[in-house]
């Protein structure tokens, strides 16, 4: 796990999923983590919707739920971070176990449920960790028995606007009832104005206008894609995320656990998720940042992620597996093919082979 080192990720690998990802987190808050010393290539380094990312690799949600380990985590040499996903009211989520290993497959099967400390905690420590040495992002979403969904996100995104560089909507994880609804094209553009509205009167924490994006599924059809797209464009929205976890199961997976129920992160997700990438990119005609994520195991996949599309990309499920030497492997050889392919800096790469796939 996360600033362990191998003998330490090996150690937790023998623990349940759950009680490692705790203990991993609990070792990053009390400073027990090593961080990165070295400074990024200056040729990875991005801009976008007004925020300098030092380098292009995020953490996704999911592993910082409740903003426990902000400061730790960026100086493990992320570019950006995203906590939760984050609800209006605690929550437990499902019923445990709801994390399993596919180590054969390098994936995760999770169940989750939003399990989160809720918007007024959270908020209160990102309040702590600020002023941010990166950019740090939120996840917002509804209580998994809420009567007002829309209403949740508009809380969530009122609290935490002031406090964050950006703002995601999840309207896509496999593991709220009703919740892939909101894809739908009048929910989405209804979810949309709603928040468009409200921020209308909040800045975010370096001031201006706060990024609005939307975190979509990987198991989209063309109609959805095309709802999604026209939605975006028409709405201004800032940016997508592509994609949260699959309730697919490619047939190829070895591992005993893959026909758990919830959604499947990793490797396997790669190739499907670059593909839609590519898709979203083409239908937006590039005009819209887009976060590519889904299989990112190395600079190499990084590097294909942003030329089918992704201004920026995440990854999770692979720190798992590979540890946190992983993050400046990646940021160093994405600086090399560049550099080999004669690109001055990531915005040049961009979606050039967006038309290929």
């Amino acid at each position: 796990m996360i600033g362990l080192g191998e003998m330490g990720g090996a150690i937790l690998r023998r623990l349940p999923p759950e009680t490692a990802h705790h203990a991993a987190l609990k070792m990053l808050r009390f400073g027990l983590a090593s961080s990165k010393q070295e400074s990024d290539p200056h040729v990875i380094a991005h801009r976008c919707w007004g925020l300098d990312f030092g380098n292009p690799i995020g953490l996704a949600a999911g592993f910082d739920k409740d903003a426990e380990a902000v400061s730790p985590l960026l100086a493990q040499g992320f570019g950006s971070i995203e906590v939760g996903t984050v609800t209006p009211l605690p929550q437990t989520g499902n019923p445990k176990p709801r994390v399993f290993r596919l180590s054969k497959d390098g994936a995760v099967i999770n169940r989750l449920g939003f399990n989160n400390r809720g918007v007024e905690i959270i908020a209160r420590r990102l309040a702590r960790a600020r002023p941010y040495r990166g950019v740090v992002g939120a996840n917002i979403g509804p209580n998994k028995d809420s009567d007002n969904p829309l209403e949740d996100y508009r809380t969530c995104f009122t609290r935490l606007a002031p406090l964050v560089d950006y703002l995601v909507v999840n309207i896509s994880s496999p593991n709220t009832p009703g919740l892939r609804a909101w894809q739908d094209q009048d929910s989405l553009s209804r979810l949309v104005s709603t928040l468009q509205d409200r921020r209308a009167g909040l800045s975010g924490s370096r001031g201006g206008s706060i990024p609005l994006l939307i975190k979509i599924a990987p198991d989209l059809d063309e109609r959805s894609r095309g709802h999604i797209a026209s939605v975006a464009l028409a709405q201004n929205l800032d940016g997508l995320l592509i994609a949260n976890t699959t309730v697919s199961r490619p047939s190829k997976l070895q591992s005993s656990a893959r026909m758990e129920p919830g959604g499947l992160s990793g490797r396997p997700l790669f190739q499907s998720s670059t593909s839609l990438l590519a898709d979203m990119y083409r239908r937006v005609d590039g005009s819209i940042p887009l976060i590519g994520i889904g299989g990112v195991n190395s600079g190499d996949d990084a590097y294909l992620k942003i030329r089918a599309g992704a201004s920026l990309v995440q990854l999770y499920t692979a720190l798992i597996y590979h540890g946190p030497s992983l993050i400046s492997q990646i940021k160093l050889r994405l600086a090399e093919r560049l550099h080999a392919d004669g690109f001055e800096n990531i915005s040049s790469v961009v979606g050039i082979d967006a038309a290929d796939y």
